[in-house]
C-alpha cells in the first residue's frame, strides 16, 4: 500500500497537513519532538553512565580477608 507513494504524493499530504493544522501549530509540535528525542538521548547515556558507575563500584569493594579480630 505505502509502496505507491512518491514524492508527488508526499508532497500533497505535507500540503494537505500544513492546510489543516497551520504553520504555528506543526512548529510547536516539531519543537515538542525535539526536546523528546534530546531527553530520550540524556536517559540513554545517562542510563550508560549508571551502568558504567555499578561496574567501577564492582571493582572498587574491599575485598580484605576477614581476619579474627574482626569476627569477634
Amino acid at each position: 500500500m505505502l509502496n505507491n507513494i512518491g514524492l508527488p504524493g508526499l508532497l500533497l499530504i505535507a500540503v494537505v497537513v500544513l492546510v489543516l493544522f497551520g504553520r504555528g501549530k506543526i512548529s510547536s509540535l516539531m519543537g515538542e519532538v525535539g526536546k523528546g528525542i534530546t531527553a530520550f538521548k540524556k536517559g540513554v547515556s545517562d542510563g550508560s553512565k549508571e551502568l558504567d558507575d555499578e561496574d567501577q563500584a564492582d571493582k572498587a569493594r574491599d575485598v580484605t580477608p576477614d581476619t579474627e579480630k574482626d569476627k569477634v
